[in-house]
């Protein structure tokens, strides 16, 4: 659904060629999109360490899936590491990822005396806790998700090995046979499409009909919200691009959504000069959005790279109106940390 008053404005183009020689095309800008609560939660876990502790702070793994936002904190004193055994000895702290961690990280953690906050997004720690429950009331837990995502990995190590199985896909649920048929649960990982996961359920269902699931839908807002947007646009236009990093989950999956749906050309990029041009030879019309980890300065980024080429015009579409938020640890809170 398309705002009531969308705001369409022409955007400056580059002065060395007249604007009239330029080839019309209308970005149809998809809202919500970008960052969400949990990342804009987690890039404030590390901004907010470096100014209580100052730099270093070290980081546990990519905060957030995204290589600009990665570099930036870099800057800033950031140190990411991929293991614990990376980090020195002393007072400087260790940030756990938005994607969680293994229970075995903040115990080892702990055994050396490092100082430790943790940045996994709630909505992360909401499928922990259900797991934990479902283990808890004896039942063994179906975990849908992609193998190895860090997401995963958190997620499967919240339960005693043998307790927790991965399933990706419908072939995968056919060769299950569990011990017990009658005491199952099932959880997802945050980022999955929402509608391949809801097929995969739905076998999952078929095949073990007392299986439990959780009260509210393990997808998160901001992965729903996005994807929907996606579905609105991408029939209108002649190509989709998504911003965000190949290792983002829900970056990947807005593309795929935009395939889904019959656009015929969709790409993930990062960057403007990642554009394949000869790709968006012919086009009038561009839908644009952004993974969750994704700032907007990439966005108008990628529209100035088209303003360079076209005379572009900007039309926001908007599905839904986002007003989540979430609290950073109460270590880092003003009254905690003075």
């Amino acid at each position: 659904m398309s705002d009531a008053n969308p705001t369409t404005s022409p955007v400056s183009a580059d002065a060395a060629t007249p604007q009239l020689e330029k080839p019309p095309l209308e970005i149809l800008l998809c809202a919500p999109r970008g960052f969400c609560a949990g990342v804009v939660r987690a890039i404030d876990v590390v901004e907010r360490a470096l100014a209580i502790y100052g730099p270093p702070v070290y980081v546990r793994h990519e905060i957030v899936h995204n290589k600009y936002v990665v570099e930036s904190l870099k800057r800033k004193g950031a140190v990411f590491v991929r293991e614990l055994d990376e980090v020195p000895d002393g007072s400087a702290p260790v940030i756990f990822s938005a994607h969680g961690v293994a229970k075995t990280v903040p115990a080892n953690a702990d055994s050396r005396g490092l100082v430790t906050i943790d940045a996994t997004c709630p909505l992360v720690t909401k499928v922990h806790r259900e797991a934990e429950i479902h283990h808890k009331r004896g039942r063994h837990v179906l975990l849908v998700g992609h193998s190895g995502h860090p997401e995963v990995v958190g997620t499967m190590g919240q339960l005693p090995k043998g307790s927790i199985t991965l399933v990706e896909d419908l072939e995968q649920i056919a060769a299950l046979e569990p011990e017990s048929r009658d005491n199952l649960a099932w959880v997802t990982q945050t980022t999955l499409s929402v509608d391949d996961t809801r097929h995969i359920v739905a076998a999952l269902k078929e095949k073990f009909p007392t299986i439990t699931g959780p009260h509210k839908d393990d997808i998160c807002y901001a992965t729903t919200n996005r994807q929907e947007a996606v579905k609105q646009v991408a029939p209108l236009v002649d190509a989709v691009i998504v911003v965000g990093s190949s290792n983002s989950s829900n970056s990947q999956r807005l593309r795929e959504v935009a395939e889904r749906v019959g656009c015929p050309i969709t790409r993930l990029v990062l960057r403007a000069e990642e554009i394949d041009w000869p790709a968006f030879e012919g086009i009038r019309k561009l839908g644009l959005t952004a993974g969750a980890s994704a700032p907007e300065v990439l966005v108008e980024e990628i529209i100035d790279a088209f303003a360079t080429r076209y005379t572009v015009t900007v039309d926001t579409v908007s599905t839904v109106v986002e007003d989540m938020s979430f609290p950073l640890p109460r270590e880092l809170r003003s009254e905690a940390a003075e």
